[in-house]
């Protein structure tokens, strides 16, 4: 019986064959491993510092480094002796991230001979049956001395594993040494595939007046290979990257949690360097969390807030809508106590207390990398049990189409048992100045006008103003 492609592809040739086919290649796997470090941006890249205690023969000779990022930007690739810095240099250097697998093994065979080996199960006989290998382009065509076929009846055998194909993503190249004995050589090079975020949880105090922020450290790794008891450092900033021509494919996740201490923070040019105390083993396929930051009791302040839109300053619209959504925001300073460090953008999500004392989800928003001393607004979501309406009660044309006055009526209602403050900001466009208003505003800008409406209990309470604009 005729077998699939993916079963009938046994490595035959590799078993108990090294990775690589040249006998002058020396090669360097993560037991010369003596220190790596890793500093990870922002932006999905990675600067790799990989130390190796390694012994080369005098002269030119071929070296493979393997265990590197599959991900690596070769070109950003740099090897240099730490021992004799003036006694090695690199001839020639070539990334081999093309990655043996069953597939892969066969299309370098196209065009070259392989065995179709068959076991006969009654007798247990092994027979085998040379043929060319024709095509690999979604199925495989194999040309016999006698017929072509369009699939394996039996097992491929191979006779060796192409130079160019490795197990593993390494780096080969091509050295100069003049100088006997071991050495310590460093290698580092960008690489995707590994990227940070910060991710923050806020407990809200049962009165919505203080909140208990903790921050955490969210590590992914997906570069192919993974990062033995590192030294990991993160850089937050906006960090102006030249792309490469050639990435590749992204992996899945594993969690974990790594412990306490936290990590330092220093200034770097125009970015903050984030370094963890501890070093940490980043295993391939996985996504680790360490703690930044934590800060309880720290004073918030919640508004409710309807805000306008400034298209309909400039012509006759009557229903502006009903039961409009009043947002919820919550803000705090970073200064004082455990705050007052810079803050790196990522996604905050706040939670509640409630009666029976369980926390619950209320909502979340993304912030900006925040300095020191500077204010973190969230939106959390928009109010259920306060409401608004909004009409245009008046429009008219002043002077020859460039003065327009218009006039409106909002009104705030309250569902709640409490009364509640909304702040209505509204965005007026051009030259402004409110005609009229039943209610003390602001200009917070030179084009918004904002009003504290208080809403009694269960009741509610009607905003009407009249503003005349100059385009």
């Amino acid at each position: 019986m005729r077998r699939s492609l993916t079963l009938a592809l046994t490595l035959v040739a590799a078993l108990g064959t090294p990775a690589t086919a040249d006998p002058t290649e020396h090669v360097s796997t993560l037991s010369d491993q003596r220190a790596v470090g890793i500093t990870i941006y922002n932006a999905d890249l990675a600067l790799v510092r990989d130390r190796r205690h390694l012994t080369l023969p005098r002269g030119e000779s071929h070296l493979a480094l393997r265990d590197v990022s599959a991900k690596m930007q070769s070109e950003t690739a740099l090897l240099q002796s730490l021992t004799a810095p003036s006694r090695l240099s690199v001839l020639e250097q070539n990334f081999d991230y093309d990655l043996l697998s069953p597939q892969k093994l066969l299309e370098k065979y196209v065009g070259r001979d392989v065995d179709v080996v068959n076991i006969d199960p009654r007798t247990g006989q092994r027979r085998s049956e040379r043929a060319r290998v024709l095509a690999t382009n979604g199925g495989v065509v194999l040309r016999y001395a006698d017929r072509i076929e369009t699939s394996v009846n039996g097992t491929l055998s191979f006779p060796s594993l192409p130079p160019d194909l490795r197990d593993r993503p390494t780096l080969v190249t091509d050295l100069d040494n003049a100088t006997d004995g071991a050495q310590d050589v460093e290698l580092t090079y960008l690489s995707g595939g590994l990227s940070w975020k910060a991710d923050y949880t806020a407990l809200l105090s049962a009165a919505d007046d203080r909140v208990d922020l903790r921050g955490l450290i969210t590590l992914q790794n997906a570069s192919g290979t993974a990062y033995r008891d590192a030294s990991v450092q993160l850089v937050a900033g906006d960090v102006n990257v030249v792309q490469p021509q050639f990435k590749s494919a992204a992996a899945g996740n594993v969690y974990s949690m790594a412990a306490p201490p936290r990590p330092t923070e220093q200034a770097l040019f125009e970015y903050h360097l984030y370094t963890l105390q501890r070093r940490t083993t980043v295993a391939d396929n996985q996504t680790k969390q360490v703690e930044l930051m934590t800060a309880p009791d720290v004073p918030v302040v919640k508004t409710l807030e309807l805000r306008g839109q400034p298209y309909y300053y400039r012509s006759s619209t009557a229903d502006l809508g009903t039961r409009l959504k009043v947002g919820t925001y919550v803000t705090f300073r970073n200064a004082g106590g455990a705050l007052g460090i810079p803050l790196p953008k990522g996604a905050v999500r706040v939670y509640k207390r409630d009666n029976a004392g369980t926390s619950q989800f209320v909502g979340s928003d993304a912030i900006d990398h925040t300095p020191k001393n500077e204010s973190v607004r969230l939106h959390l979501g928009d109010s259920f049990d306060v409401t608004a309406s909004k009409k245009q009660t008046d429009y008219k044309v002043i002077d020859s189409g460039s003065v327009y006055e218009s006039a409106y009526q909002i009104v705030l209602r309250n569902a709640k048992q409490t009364s509640e403050t909304v702040l209505v900001v509204e965005p007026i466009p051009g030259d402004w100045n409110m005609v009229s208003s039943s209610a003390e505003y602001h200009k917070s800008s030179s084009s918004t006008a904002t009003w504290s409406i208080r809403i009694p209990p269960g009741g509610a309470t009607t905003l009407t103003y009249r503003v005349r604009i100059t385009f």
